[in-house]
């Protein structure tokens, strides 16, 4: 583990000793201590941790939160990585990292290279993480885009923090949506071939159907209209629905993600997972026969409403096939937690899939689910309209193709999940520091080339000397840099990668605000340039292991 985050760990330790160590000598009645939090405060002048402790102390306790603070202050033991501890109105206990402790930070992030920022959390525990999973009925839009991001830069930290990560693409090839696309596309089948036949009602308008069939007429000419039509419909779907997954796989690729699994909802009912859920639920009270239906008794686990599994007309719902999908993810495949990440749409389908996981046995903590906001597309101040239906569709690897994958990926990450967004196409090109994508990878670049004007010069920075960074912008974007473990430990915890983009530009920001104050490589100083070189290297490495876990590219130049 990184040693800022045994720091951080070590201060939660001291504090906690020194509570009960006050319990003991009577300085604070004997009550269950909260829990302890460490955090950076806002203001720089109050150190580089503070902590609230003394404040939740006197809420359990009665006594002033001041006194308190003061009382465990002369507890608190002596660390070789603090310089002081102090205490503040209204009750802060605030402390403050020795600055030759800092500086030999330095080293230790060069010696741990791309390991730097892992922190082991997970301990070999299975996660599957589910995401995009869009019906394979047409090509992906921006808004598909987004979930894929959240889930890949996700599945990349996880990675890092020590858990066995699987990635699933869940293929919804079954169910009347399937039905319908398998219908529009004979009904553009036909029109090709000059047959008058119409879209279904409720079928896909999209001009990619048409083009599709096109593309099957030139590969297999007119045989399909030699069968019955249920058995054309069926034969013709089904080389549709091939096609849509391989355009979706080649989309998904060209933003930079792969799966591990792409999972069949067919198989579900083919491979008996379906029924035996069922059964299972059935034996457990949570199956009922009512108005000529079979019915999930969600109002037996606190829901307000139960759910139907098969309808009358003895289809099953897509719950159906949600409820053995993940019977077959704790159960068959015995993950130790699942994450979902879903639209917008799915928001009111949390709360009973996490009552029928319960149902089932599983404890409904290890499933997590979480909701990806709208994306709305601009190019400036021109909303651009995506409408998957009208045909009128702005899909996601146009906005790829436009603005980069580094673009698309960093813009995606850019706002936390549950928040709506706006993509600003205009914005995303712009090779300017308004871009954010720019001025984080301008910032790695401009280290590169700092690096390499000091290998043209011969200059090996190997013994550099980093207790000569002593300047306030050196030890800014050291406790910057420092930074990472934690930041990637929070987003393990919370499952929210919007971190690490406002981490980026933050790091960016200090990178760049101390280039401008610290000529680097000097000619006159020779021994300071070394220990700049270093500084900037375990930058650059830093800055890097931030791009890669958001799935970005660091380059060297721009």
């Amino acid at each position: 583990m990184n040693k800022v985050a045994i720091v951080k760990q070590r201060l939660i330790e001291l504090l906690t000793q020194a509570a009960s160590e006050a319990q003991q000598l009577g300085k604070l009645p004997s009550v269950a201590l909260p829990e302890v939090a460490v955090e950076h405060p806002q203001n720089p002048e109050h150190g580089d941790y503070a902590s609230s402790f003394p404040l939740k102390l006197a809420r359990a306790t009665g006594v002033n939160p001041l006194a308190i603070a003061e009382n465990m202050v002369g507890l608190i033991v002596s660390s070789p990585e603090i310089d002081t501890i102090t205490v503040a109105p209204p009750g802060f206990i605030n402390f403050t990292l020795k600055s030759d402790w800092l500086t030999r930070q330095v080293d230790s992030i060069l010696v741990a290279g791309d390991s730097y920022g892992s922190v082991d959390l997970g301990r070999g525990s299975r996660v599957q993480l589910e995401f995009v999973s869009v019906n394979p009925t047409g090509p992906l839009h921006v808004g598909h885009g987004r979930g894929a991001i959240l889930g890949d830069a996700l599945a990349n930290v996880l990675t890092a923090t020590g858990y066995k990560v699987e990635k699933e693409y869940y293929i919804n090839d079954a169910g009347s949506q399937i039905d319908a696309f398998y219908r529009s596309l004979y009904a553009r089948y036909q029109q090709c071939l000059g047959i008058d036949a119409e879209v279904p009602t409720g079928g896909y308008l999209g001009g990619y159907v048409t083009d599709l069939a096109k593309e099957i007429i030139a590969e297999t000419g007119d045989r399909f209209l030699a069968l019955p039509e249920p058995e054309a419909v069926l034969q013709l779907g089904q080389l549709g629905l091939d096609r849509m997954i391989k355009l979706i796989r080649s989309d998904l690729e060209l933003l930079g993600v792969t799966f591990d699994v792409w999972f069949s909802e067919r198989s579900l009912y083919d491979k008996g997972q379906y029924q035996t859920a069922v059964s299972l639920l059935r034996q457990g009270g949570y199956i009922a026969e009512k108005e000529g239906a079979i019915w999930f008794v969600s109002t037996a686990l606190g829901e307000d409403k139960d759910n139907v599994v098969v309808r009358g007309d003895g289809s099953p719902t897509y719950f159906a096939s949600d409820i053995a999908y993940h019977y077959d993810k704790f159960l068959v495949r015995k993950f130790d937690k699942v994450i979902n990440i879903w639209g917008a749409d799915h928001q009111g389908h949390v709360s009973r899939m996490k009552a029928v996981v319960g149902a089932l046995g599983i404890a409904p903590e290890r499933l997590k689910v979480i909701i990806s906001q709208l994306v709305t597309l601009r190019r400036g101040d021109e909303l651009v309209r995506i409408s998957k239906r009208s045909g009128d569709i702005i899909t996601l690897r146009e906005v790829v193709e436009e603005v980069g994958t580094d673009a698309c990926r960093f813009f995606f990450l850019s706002r936390s999940a549950d928040s709506q967004m706006d993509f600003d196409l205009e914005l995303a090109k712009k090779q300017s520091v308004d871009n954010p994508v720019y001025y984080v990878q301008y910032a790695h670049a401009r280290i590169a080339s700092i690096l390499r004007l000091a290998q043209q010069r011969g200059i090996d920075y190997g013994d550099g000397d980093v207790s000569l960074l002593t300047t306030e912008p050196e030890l800014t974007l050291i406790r910057k840099m420092l930074l990472l473990p934690e930041i990637v430990e929070i987003v393990a915890h919370t499952l929210e990668p919007h971190h690490l983009a406002y981490y980026a530009q933050d790091l960016a920001t200090v990178f760049h605000s101390f280039y401008t104050q610290c000529r680097v490589v000097s000619r006159d100083d020779e021994i300071l340039t070394k220990a700049r070189l270093k500084l900037v290297a375990a930058a650059k490495l830093v800055l890097a292991k931030t791009l890669n876990l958001m799935g970005m590219t660091a380059p060297e130049k721009m």
